[in-house]
């Protein structure tokens, strides 16, 4: 027994290793070409939509995902890939202010749901762990902490007015200020909302799944996270609302169910999250800046990186 999962067998491990690898590629598809985004996030989910997932995710289906938080995550998950895409193709699309202000209105509704979903889940008062719409869930403090945890790294959304389209073929969505001070506090944020209220899928729509837009954002393509986070986000969630039976039956990789793992991942959340905050109030006190106008990180080494290479 691990100490937040109970550690899979070697198959298990193999399935989570493809799953990272099929994302990164099916995201590497979405950027690169247009047509892939269009097969990937027009083309099929239009299809399930209207064939598969009525029956998949059927209202209180064994597997739950017939709830409306899954059906909310999957189109505004979509919403941000097609309204990505408009941005990057349509020219000069990213002139215009109000543009601009749709990659952190979609990242924001998308960090409400889930501070929402860990409040709801300790209005479940399951303290002592039980199956809510057939999702096993612990409510507990943890829902509390994660939740303002989730508030506050809305209020580390930033640098939106430096959002800008890349010069090479790919047409990437860059948003330079949003580097690895923003992802540390939303990886951490994100696994501990999945460990809590999602808590037996969690290795895959937690760990698997923000590995598979961290890497690309570290190491493939910089400066674009929000386009990799989407475009893994909308693949994911596709997948399991046409197989749900994944997570449950076919690789299961449940947790240890113990409280003070709980506690943990959310208290770090928290503590994290709250010191990404202070420091960067602190920056944009000291420097004078209006972070509804400004660019915050224009002096770190990351940002002009970014810019240098894009621009």
């Amino acid at each position: 027994m691990g100490i937040l999962y109970n550690v899979p067998d070697l198959k298990t491990w193999g399935i989570m290793f493809f799953i990272l690898v099929v994302l990164i590629a099916l995201n590497e598809l979405g950027r690169e070409t247009k047509w892939g985004g269009i097969l990937l996030f027009v083309i099929v989910p239009v299809v399930l939509t209207i064939f598969v997932w009525p029956t998949t995710c059927a209202p209180g289906n064994e597997y739950g995902t017939g709830n409306w938080f899954n059906w909310a995550k999957t189109y505004s998950a979509l919403a941000g890939c097609v309204g990505f895409m408009l941005m990057r193709y349509i020219p000069n699309a990213t002139k215009h202010k109000w543009v601009i202000c749709f990659p952190p209105l979609i990242l924001a509704i998308n960090i409400c749901e889930a501070v929402f979903r860990d409040f709801e889940a300790y209005s479940f008062h399951a303290f002592a762990g039980e199956k809510v719409n057939n999702l096993w869930v612990m409510s507990g403090p943890w829902n509390i902490m994660n939740g303002i945890a989730g508030i506050l790294n809305i209020l580390l959304i930033c640098g939106w007015t430096g959002i800008y389209i890349s010069k090479e073929k790919s047409k990437d969505m860059m948003w330079p200020d949003m580097d690895w001070i923003y992802i540390l506090g939303y990886d951490l944020w994100n696994f501990a909302y999945t460990y809590n209220c999602i808590s037996d899928h969690s290795v895959y729509c937690g760990v698997i799944l923000l590995l598979s837009c961290t890497i690309p954002a570290f190491f493939i393509k910089k400066g674009c996270w929000l386009q990799h986070r989407a475009h893994t986000l909308a693949l994911w969630i596709m997948f399991i609302m046409t197989v749900p039976q994944f997570a449950d039956r076919l690789a299961p990789v449940p947790t240890t169910h113990n409280p003070k793992a709980f506690f943990a991942v959310s208290f770090l959340s928290l503590v994290v999250n709250a010191a990404a905050v202070i420091y960067q109030f602190s920056v944009i006190r000291k420097n004078k800046l209006n972070p509804f106008k400004d660019e915050i990180y224009t002096d770190k080494a990351f940002y002009k990186k970014i810019n240098a290479e894009n621009k």
